[in-house]
C-alpha cells in the first residue's frame, strides 16, 4: 500500500486559545487556520470566541468582529458582503463556501472550523494564492469576439438567446468549485477546472460570439477539458447553485458534434 508523508513544516499544530470576551453570554467558538510565512513556524489552529449579540449573523460578520476586537493579525479576503464578489471563499465546516452568505446558525455546531480553500498555496492565514486560477480563466478569453464592425447600438439578442446564458453568467469566480475538484488537485497545472470551463461554455453558446471554432480548438486537449470525471463536487459546493459539470459535458458534446 502506498504511504504518503506530509512535509514536517506543513503539519499544523495546536495554536493559541484566545480569552473569551468578558461579561458576554452569547458566544460562538471558532477554530481557525493560521499561518504566517514570515515567522518560519508550522501552521496552527487558533481558538476564538465571538460575541453573537455584538455582530451580524453571518460567519464573515464573526470574522470581522474577531479581527476588530480580538486579533487584528487574522488575515482573510472580503469585499462586498453580499455574495457577489467571491472574495471571502473559504472552507467552513469542511465545505467550500462564502463566509458572507453562510449563517453561523447554519453551521449547526458549537465550534465552527474554518480553513483556507483546499489544495491551493496559502499566502497567509485564510488567503489562498489564486494566480493560476485567474490565469486559467484568462486563457479561455472571456470576452465577446466578433468579426463584423460593432453596431452603432448594443449587440441584440432575442429573449430565447439570452435565456441560454442563465446558470452560467452568475459565476463570481470564487474558486469554491475548482478547489473542491479532485481532478484539479492532481492536474491543476494543466486541467482548467470547473470555473474556467463553465465560463468557457458561457461564451461558446453566446449568440453574439463568432469565435466558436477557435474556442473549441483551445479546449480540445487531453488535460484542459477531459480531466473532468463528473464527480459533481463542483455542483454540490457552488454557493450560487450553478452546475459546472453540466457545462463541461455540454462542451464535450459540442466537440463531438463538430467531429462527427
Amino acid at each position: 500500500m502506498a504511504q504518503f508523508t506530509l512535509p514536517k513544516n506543513s503539519r499544523y499544530t495546536e495554536g493559541k486559545t484566545w480569552p473569551k470576551p468578558a461579561n458576554r453570554a452569547n458566544l460562538q467558538a471558532f477554530r481557525i487556520y493560521r499561518w504566517n510565512p514570515d515567522d518560519g513556524a508550522n501552521p496552527r489552529i487558533d481558538t476564538y470566541y465571538s460575541d453573537r449579540d455584538d455582530c451580524g449573523p453571518m460567519v464573515l460578520d464573526a470574522l470581522l468582529w474577531i479581527k476588530n476586537n480580538v486579533d487584528p493579525t487574522l488575515t482573510f479576503r472580503r469585499s462586498c458582503r453580499e455574495g457577489i464578489c467571491g472574495s471571502c471563499a473559504m472552507s467552513i465546516m469542511g465545505m467550500n463556501t462564502l463566509a458572507c452568505t453562510l449563517g453561523m446558525d447554519d453551521c449547526e455546531s458549537d465550534t465552527i472550523r474554518i480553513y483556507p480553500l483546499p489544495h491551493m498555496r496559502v499566502i497567509k492565514d485564510l488567503v489562498p494564492d489564486l494566480t493560476s486560477f485567474f490565469a486559467q480563466h484568462a486563457l479561455i478569453e472571456p470576452w465577446l469576439q466578433t468579426e463584423p464592425p460593432a453596431p452603432e447600438g448594443e449587440w441584440r439578442q432575442t429573449p430565447q438567446e439570452r435565456s441560454r446564458l442563465d446558470g452560467l453568467y452568475e459565476c463570481i469566480l470564487c474558486a469554491c468549485c475548482t478547489t473542491s475538484c479532485p481532478s484539479y488537485w492532481w492536474n491543476g497545472d494543466r486541467y482548467l477546472g470547473p470555473a474556467a470551463l463553465l465560463q468557457a461554455y458561457r461564451w461558446l453558446i453566446d449568440s453574439r460570439d463568432e469565435a466558436t471554432d477557435r474556442r473549441l480548438d483551445t479546449l480540445h486537449d487531453p488535460f484542459r477539458l477531459y480531466r473532468c470525471h463528473t464527480i459533481m463536487n463542483c455542483a454540490n459546493t457552488c454557493p450560487k447553485g450553478l452546475n459546472p459539470a453540466k457545462a463541461i459535458a455540454e462542451i464535450k458534446k459540442m466537440i463531438c458534434a463538430r467531429h462527427s
